[in-house]
């Protein structure tokens, strides 16, 4: 299935998302209000988010919006560091998708009254002491340039990227770059089907659970994609 099909399906469901926690209809098939939906730019009103959550629900915000967030940083590097049109083009797509999971992730959390998570890891390499010696990684990371896929990890969440790893990235240029970022976000995606995979089987919250299979679905594609243009 190409990209840009999966693309189009998750930008759908996530504007349906924040739609629903904007006040309009809710993609799960739960009663919605009443009232016309506002324009998803506007600020999501956590009080039309369903309130049916554990904390299954609220681990699997809490933990995907800084891993998100990583992805974002990573693919935002490509415009200026990649060296194929190729890796450009699906960095831009991953950053376009996850931008408005992570917004949809901040309302779920405001809904039911529990903190956001803090600063994005991987932003402030200096301050970030932890990460190095997780091993709670997906399985298909190769390593590259001495880097150790197998370490990857950071609070226990899978797939994240070291202080190291990503100071390696954002060091590199061209074809390096290329090869770096497709090897690292393999790793990262896959720990993202993990969190995503965790949250169908223990969560309740049903647009919590809608999202975890959009990341799930856009984000396998988008994997096969990558293993083919390492070739």
């Amino acid at each position: 299935m190409k990209i840009t099909t999966v693309a189009a399906a998750a930008t759908t469901l996530t504007a349906a998302l924040v739609l629903a926690a904007c006040g309009g209809g809710d993609p799960t098939g739960s009663a919605a209000p009443a009232s016309p939906a506002p324009a998803i730019s506007a600020a999501p009103d956590s009080a039309a988010i369903s309130a049916e959550h554990n904390q299954a629900d609220i681990a699997f915000a809490q933990d995907m919006i800084p891993h998100h967030q990583q992805a974002v940083e990573m693919s935002t590097l490509a415009t200026e560091r990649a060296g194929s049109d190729d890796v450009r083009r699906l960095a831009s797509e991953i950053e376009q998708a996850q931008g408005p999971e992570i917004t949809a992730m901040q309302a779920f959390l405001a809904a039911w009254g529990a903190p956001a998570p803090g600063a994005m890891p991987g932003t402030d390499h200096e301050s970030m002491g932890h990460g190095a010696d997780q091993d709670g990684m997906g399985e298909g990371g190769t390593g590259h340039g001495g880097m150790d896929h197998s370490g990857m990890g950071h609070g226990g969440m899978a797939g994240m990227m070291t202080p190291e790893q990503m100071a390696q990235l954002e060091q590199a240029n061209g074809a390096e770059f290329d090869r770096m970022f497709l090897e690292m976000m393999i790793a990262h995606h896959e720990g993202a089907v993990q969190m995503a995979q965790a949250e169908l089987a223990n969560g309740v919250n049903p647009e919590a659970k809608a999202l975890a299979q959009q990341i799930i679905d856009a984000q396998e594609a988008e994997i096969a994609e990558m293993r083919e243009l390492l070739g």
